[in-house]
C-alpha cells in the first residue's frame, strides 16, 4: 500500500465532472484506489462515493492505492488531481 496526501485545486472541487474524471483514471488501475477526507474513505472508482465524500476547492485528501501497480497509480492519480481534473 502507498499513500500521498494532496490538495483539490479544483474552484468548485471534485463536483460531477471532476469527479467522473477521477474515477476514470483510476479504473484504469488494477490496484484498489480510495482516498480518505476528514473521518471517512471514498471509493476513487465510484462516482457516487467521490461525490459523496464533499471535498471541496483547498481540501486535503490522503490518496491511497494498493495493488500490483499501486506505485504507478498513485504517481498519475496524483499528477492528475494537481493538473485540475481537466479544469
Amino acid at each position: 500500500m502507498v499513500s500521498r496526501k494532496v490538495i483539490v485545486h479544483n474552484a468548485t472541487g471534485l463536483h460531477l465532472r471532476p469527479a467522473g474524471i477521477l474515477c476514470k483514471e483510476a479504473m484504469k488501475y488494477k490496484s484498489r484506489v480510495s482516498f480518505a477526507f476528514r473521518d471517512s474513505v471514498a471509493n476513487a472508482k465510484s462516482v457516487l462515493s467521490v461525490l459523496g465524500a464533499c471535498v471541496k476547492s483547498g481540501d486535503e485528501i490522503e490518496l491511497i492505492c494498493e495493488g500490483e501497480d499501486e506505485e504507478t497509480a498513485l504517481k498519475e492519480l496524483i499528477e492528475a488531481i494537481e493538473s485540475g481534473l481537466g479544469e
